[in-house]
């Protein structure tokens, strides 16, 4: 792997300017604007004049997301208030007493809107309760992170190494099937889990996770990670997801030299030609390489900028992608969430989910250079 500050000496500075408008100008709009202090959350979304959107829902994954951004930068006035905050706002709004787990959301009075229980906000969920304790190792908070592995590993497992995506309100089956994304942040919650604490038993369904995507997931003849299981109708790949589950597996000593990273690894310059236009990635294209959606998105844009920096004789492809991002998505008022496949803004809008994107990036820029 290349030494990226020598191969390219402009990238600590960049980093350090990105960094800079990340805290000054985007961590704030979620301290003021971003947060209903009545309701203790962030609200889903910021308008381009800074505002929050018309409230229609609260999500639990938006909290839990929004967790992680506070717990992750706790030495910085008032980040810690937050995180307990949205810790206490995750218990309070979205925990369901009666059957256990998570709703997905509550309408604008507080009430539970959406009462299904999904994967993808159980992983957040343990990821950001395993982060969060990392940092203040309340037990309460571990308490809260293995409730929601017990939930994971009792209600939504299949006897085949893979989870459903979503279970009705009493956990009963919706035949909704395994999904990709949902997966991908199931490992990323299972990693975080063990970066703060030794767990045999989630070391163990981590790796169980890994074979099932392998054997269920991977395209045999390209090596990507579609979004539904292999065989499935009007199947897909983003590419996006193919640079996010490389930076887990290649970033992962347990997982890295296993099957599903080799299969990724090789995979990768496959993901690069076709879902990578002039720096732009690409939304969606079918498992043979055509476009089926060239929308370009910040979330997948700053996937790809920390992919690439574990990629090896990358350097000066990290800098291109790192002043395209720039560039192409952020603002004095925050950041553009997507451009249409013309390059044109397409998304004035800035969610509370995306900051966990744009940070976890930063991290991994930072952690190379």
């Amino acid at each position: 792997m290349p030494d990226l500050r020598t191969a390219q000496p402009e990238l600590p500075a960049l980093l350090a300017e990105v960094q800079t408008h990340f805290d000054q100008r985007i961590v704030p709009l979620w301290q003021g604007p971003g947060w209903n202090a009545d309701m203790a959350l962030p609200f889903e979304a910021l308008d381009p004049q800074q505002q929050p959107m018309p409230v229609q829902r609260y999500r639990a994954m938006a909290c839990a997301r929004q967790l992680y951004l506070f717990s992750s930068r706790i030495e910085q006035p008032g980040a810690s208030e937050r995180a307990a905050a949205l810790f206490r706002s995750l218990q309070r709004h979205f925990h369901d007493a009666e059957h256990g787990g998570w709703f997905y959301s509550i309408d604008a009075q507080g009430k539970p809107l959406d009462r299904r229980k999904d994967l993808y906000t159980h992983a957040f969920i343990v990821f950001a309760c395993a982060h969060y304790w990392g940092k203040v190792r309340e037990p309460l908070v571990e308490s809260t992170l293995n409730a929601a592995l017990e939930v994971v590993a009792v209600q939504f497992a299949r006897d085949d190494g893979l989870y459903e995506a979503s279970l009705g309100e009493d956990w009963s089956d919706l035949a909704s099937g395994p999904l990709q994304n949902p997966l991908m942040h199931l490992a990323e919650a299972f990693l975080a889990t063990l970066s703060v604490r030794d767990d045999e038993t989630v070391q163990q369904a981590l790796e169980t996770l890994a074979a099932a995507m392998q054997t269920h997931f991977i395209d045999p003849e390209h090596g990507v990670m579609l979004e539904k299981p292999r065989g499935a109708v009007d199947n897909w790949f983003e590419p996006g997801h193919q640079f996010e589950w490389f930076y887990l597996l290649e970033s992962s000593p347990l997982l890295r030299g296993g099957e599903l990273h080799g299969s990724l690894s090789r995979a990768f310059a496959y993901a690069e030609h076709c879902g990578v236009k002039d720096t732009a990635v690409l939304a969606m294209l079918s498992a043979d390489g055509q476009v089926r959606d060239a929308t370009q998105r910040i979330w997948a844009q700053a996937e790809y900028l920390r992919a690439l920096t574990l990629r090896p004789a990358s350097a000066a492809t990290v800098l291109a992608q790192f002043k395209a991002l720039q560039q192409n998505f952020l603002h004095a008022g925050g950041w553009y969430e997507c451009r249409d496949a013309n390059g044109k803004v397409s998304r004035f809008d800035m969610p509370s989910t995306t900051p966990y994107h744009l940070a976890t990036c930063l991290e991994g820029l930072q952690r190379q250079l």
